[in-house]
């Protein structure tokens, strides 16, 4: 798994129902108006971004929008015409994938009565999709602060519990990255809660935390040529991760 670092920049993303700001379109900064894309642009819009997927998901985020317009088949500056940084391309995919790991953490709380189930449900479903590859780094940056170690640049991650050790797995924020953005803040949440109920029921090690789930997941979906190996060596190493999470009678 390849997750680099993005700057994060604040440029407006593109909005998700297929409309494109008219400062993106013609590169000029006269107001905030959107137009429906024609039925070609919104093909190329949806090319652009499966391919972007792929790229990411493969190279991780550092691999370069010539390579992501290579996948979609466009030219670069078809690419550039929908968004105007990669910054702005990889804050959209990485907005979506957390997304759709929360609404599949979610699932799993809300149709699963059992929380290893729920817990297992998440992961097996997570890692299947693949979009741990392609999480934002403010949630897979994790670090060990000493104990009075707080500081403006750090958050604790929802329901992280002190490590036996002294110190304590912290979420780190990149420079002025939003951690508390909304998408990121909900998804570090309702796994915080299948992590929760997972360790009252004795089911999940105790010093198993949200941080250690998330890298489960980034790394349990290997990038692999063959789509039968993959699938078959992602069913395997998670297999073996979740025997390591799980608790062990004493």
């Amino acid at each position: 798994m390849h997750i680099q670092d993005s700057r994060w920049a604040s440029a407006s993303a593109i909005a998700p129902g297929g409309a494109v700001g008219a400062a993106v379109g013609n590169g000029r900064g006269d107001g905030a108006r959107t137009t429906p894309l024609r039925v070609d642009a919104q093909r190329n819009l949806e090319h652009v971004l499966r391919a972007a997927r792929e790229v990411f998901g493969e190279l991780g985020y550092g691999a370069p929008m010539e390579d992501v317009a290579r996948r979609a088949r466009v030219g670069v500056g078809t690419v550039y015409r929908r968004f105007p940084s990669k910054d702005v391309l990889v804050r959209r995919i990485a907005e979506e994938e957390t997304s759709r790991l929360t609404d599949q953490a979610r699932a799993a709380l809300g149709q699963e009565d059992e929380p290893w189930s729920a817990l297992s449900r998440f992961l097996r479903t997570s890692v299947a999709s693949g979009a741990g590859r392609l999480l934002p780094p403010q949630v897979l940056r994790v670090g060990v602060a000493e104990d009075g170690g707080d500081g403006p640049d750090e958050a604790r991650v929802p329901q992280q519990r002190t490590q036996p050790g002294g110190g304590e797995l912290r979420l780190v924020a990149e420079q002025s990255a939003a951690v508390d953005d909304a998408g990121a803040a909900a998804l570090l949440d309702v796994v915080g809660q299948l992590v929760e109920r997972a360790r009252a029921a004795g089911e999940l090690r105790p010093d198993v935390s949200v941080s250690d789930v998330l890298l489960v997941i980034a790394t349990a979906a290997p990038s692999l040529p063959d789509a039968a190996q993959q699938a078959a060596a992602s069913a395997r190493l998670l297999d073996i991760l979740l025997e390591g999470l799980r608790s062990r009678p004493a």
